[in-house]
């Protein structure tokens, strides 16, 4: 039997444990995941899983399928998905699995999947979707291996080899009890910082808050950590450890597109007049500071898996997206997303000055929305994409971007609406200089957005 369609995501595969993402499903897709290894000429494929409550049985599932085509496997265990993307670097084979829910809720899990370097997505797992219902796959006469290995001393070493802090620190962080805390707690005691651990013990029920930074709500804790003990700053990551959240010892909360500056600024004075890439989302203070900078700034759409390929098209050393994957592309980072490094990279920029949060607090902001969503039934919101570009003229912008949604750039800020490729919601954010020109803004929007769908209930 076919697996749910429904589980065939844009970035990775996905569903609900035992209902949409069963281990068969999981298994099949490991018969195919051998066999494009093999069709690619590789030889094994690296298997992690993150710290969900289902993720050692589907991870077995998965392995099986892929060793039945004759592959190899190398099995690192319960470690944050960058660590399996380090494990396809220190390995060489380029190829990896990481069984993971990510930000989701505990019922769920899923897989993100690379092979010979090549991170897939869109169209590629609409391929897996498809060889799985005409069993396209290898079949071998003799079955590869398992084989078990500890790849984190040697990504700690590589980490702890790379980043010097000029100081000792003293720092927050919060794992939401995702799969990174006992990796960065070890981590940033070994850099010399002095730690308070917020939810580090791993526990798939996630009991404390959700292990999504992205979300205000769930950084609470660790602003009111920070507060209290008057730390230098805190860190947050999501359920797999991919994405970084920092708040100052003021209580503001830094989200990833003012976090990119310090990271391009850094960078762009060892690689003068490089590309920074960001997505679509990002504040627009980012592009005359990456300009003043010395760099060039480069837009992509959104999505880890966009920003990556994009990243591999410019060779640009960086890279970012508002949702808190920061890409590291550099000669010191292999390009992936990690927001356990890009914590200890912020780490190692803060740690030159004498008031961390004051640095962070001082970068250019603007006046903006969180990312506010819109809830369509599934499809519709591709098409309301569709329509608004087609249907809706902005004759007073400086810009419209349609790379991913609309972005519709004035003088004094900007408006955007994109089909989420995840979930069925047109997702918006909205920005402007001041309150007043955010308040125009909002205003323009909505009417734009009500000429598409007059019967539109807006979240403004």
């Amino acid at each position: 039997m076919a697996p749910d369609a429904s589980i065939f995501k844009a970035y990775d595969i996905r569903g609900i444990v035992d209902q949409t993402l069963t281990e068969e499903a999981v298994r099949q897709v490991g018969r195919v995941l051998g066999s494009l290894a093999r069709e690619a000429g590789r030889t094994s494929f690296c298997v992690g899983r993150d710290g969900r409550l289902f993720g050692e049985r589907l991870a077995n599932a998965l392995m099986e399928g892929i060793v039945s085509t004759g592959i190899d496997v190398i099995n690192i265990g319960m470690v944050p998905t960058p660590v399996l993307y380090f494990a396809t670097v220190h390995y060489e084979n380029g190829s990896g699995v990481a069984v993971t829910g990510s930000h989701n809720p505990p019922e769920y899990n899923g897989l993100k999947m690379m092979i010979g370097g090549i991170t897939l997505f869109a169209d590629q797992i609409q391929d897996i979707r498809r060889r799985i219902e005409f069993e396209d796959w290898h079949v071998a006469e003799k079955p590869g291996e398992i084989r078990e290995e500890d790849v984190l001393p040697a990504y700690l070493e590589h980490v702890l080899s790379d980043v010097r802090l000029a100081r000792p620190m003293r720092i927050a962080i919060d794992a939401g009890n995702g799969v990174a805390g006992p990796v960065a707690t070890k981590l940033f005691k070994a850099l010399g910082c002095e730690v308070t651990e917020l939810y580090t013990d791993v526990d798939g029920n996630f009991p404390n808050h959700h292990p999504d930074p992205s979300k205000p709500e769930n950084l609470e804790d660790l602003k009111a950590t920070v507060r209290a003990a008057s730390l230098e700053v805190g860190l947050a990551f999501d359920g797999d450890g991919d994405r970084l959240g920092v708040v100052t010892n003021a209580g503001n909360v830094i989200f990833p597109d003012r976090q990119m500056m310090l990271f391009a600024k850094d960078i762009l004075a060892h690689h003068p007049g490089a590309q920074i890439v960001y997505d679509v989302k990002c504040t627009r203070r980012l592009i005359p500071w990456i300009e003043s900078n010395g760099g060039v700034p480069t837009i992509s759409r959104t999505g880890h898996s966009l920003v990556k390929a994009k990243l591999r098209e410019t060779g640009a050393p960086f890279a970012g997206e508002m949702s808190g994957h920061l890409f590291f592309n550099d000669g010191r980072w292999p390009g992936f997303d990690d927001g356990v490094y890009a914590g200890a990279r912020l780490l190692e920029i803060l740690s030159r000055e004498k008031d961390p949060s004051a640095v962070l607090d001082g970068l250019p902001s603007a006046v903006n929305t969180p990312e506010l969503q819109i809830k369509m039934a599934e499809g519709e919101n591709k098409r309301f994409i569709e329509r608004l570009q087609q249907e809706v003229k902005f004759d007073d912008a400086s810009q419209v971007i349609t790379i991913d949604g609309v972005r519709v750039e004035w003088d004094d800020g900007f408006a955007l609406a994109r089909s989420s490729n995840t979930t069925p919601v047109v997702v918006l954010r909205l920005e402007g200089d001041t309150s007043e020109a955010l308040e125009r803004i909002t205003q323009t929007f909505a009417t734009a957005l009500l000429q598409v769908e007059p019967t539109l209930q807006l979240p403004f």
